[in-house]
């Protein structure tokens, strides 16, 4: 009875701590916000999960940039929601890339560096064992001299009445162009569940780039309508590498106290 009680208490233990919350989702919004990437590459983004990508066990943050080798390999994704009913059916994934700020893509689109049909979500990791691999990931290429590059990962929901256009319904080798928002909108994807982007940069930059700002914290709504510390930074006002966003203490504490109460509570019924 303690024994099952206990792995009952470290499963949600485990889910608790890896929630996310309100302002992880105004983080990330406001990131691709001053990252201009909303509305240059996609014209909304209201995302009601977090999506994280680790390369070999390293995760890249928001706007980290990456060494080219590192991001070689397919990354394993994992998503946190404030609402798990939203992790639920099929999804779509695809990594573009958004180039550097400022790039007009005019009819040609952006580099599709990813894109899976049907992938699904099971505690928190994408899983694409029975997913219809359409472009097989492949690793950020940037031209050298050409600045930071700005790999952007997509989690679409899709609903049962999406229908693949005729020429991306079966594999396609390699990186081509792709005009991301028309493949939404023709396809019948449903919302942006979440989405994450970092950089790579090979050679030395020969362009000049508008300068982006930071994303503070402290600022957002859900960082005011709480008693977190003010002041608290997150982002870059540079165009080329963003810090990862840091919840305010008091997120964290939120947290910690629903674990402590999970324990109590636990302990108690094993004690019956």
């Amino acid at each position: 009875m303690i024994s099952v009680t206990l792995f009952s208490l470290a499963l949600l233990l485990a889910r608790s701590a890896n929630a996310a919350t309100q302002l992880d989702l105004e983080a990330i919004q406001a990131h691709f916000t001053q990252a201009l990437i909303v509305p240059a590459l996609i014209p909304t983004f209201d995302p009601t999960a977090v999506l994280s990508a680790a390369f070999s066990g390293a995760e890249a943050s928001t706007g980290q940039h990456m060494d080219q080798k590192a991001v070689g390999p397919k990354p394993v994704v994992t998503v946190s929601s404030v609402q798990d009913s939203s992790l639920s059916g099929n999804f779509t994934i695809a990594m573009v890339d958004a180039d550097v700020v400022g790039t007009d893509y005019g009819a040609d689109g952006v580099n599709r560096h990813w894109l899976e049909n049907g992938v699904t979500i099971s505690d928190g990791s994408v899983s694409d064992t029975s997913a219809n691999v359409i472009t097989a990931y492949a690793g950020p290429g940037p031209a050298s001299g050409s600045g930071p590059h700005r790999y952007v990962i997509l989690l679409y929901a899709q609903p049962s009445t999406f229908s693949a256009p005729a020429d991306l319904s079966a594999p396609v080798d390699g990186v081509h162009k792709f005009d991301l928002n028309a493949y939404v909108k023709d396809s019948g994807l449903g919302a942006l569940v979440a989405a994450n982007y970092f950089t790579v940069e090979v050679g030395t930059d020969s362009t000049s780039l508008p300068v982006t700002s930071a994303v503070i914290t402290s600022t957002l709504a859900s960082a005011q309508s709480s008693a977190g510390p003010s002041g608290s930074h997150s982002g870059s006002a540079s165009a080329s590498a963003p810090a990862p966003s840091n919840p305010p203490n008091n997120a964290v504490a939120a947290k910690i106290e629903m674990t402590v109460a999970i324990l109590a509570a636990g302990l108690s019924l094993a004690l019956l």
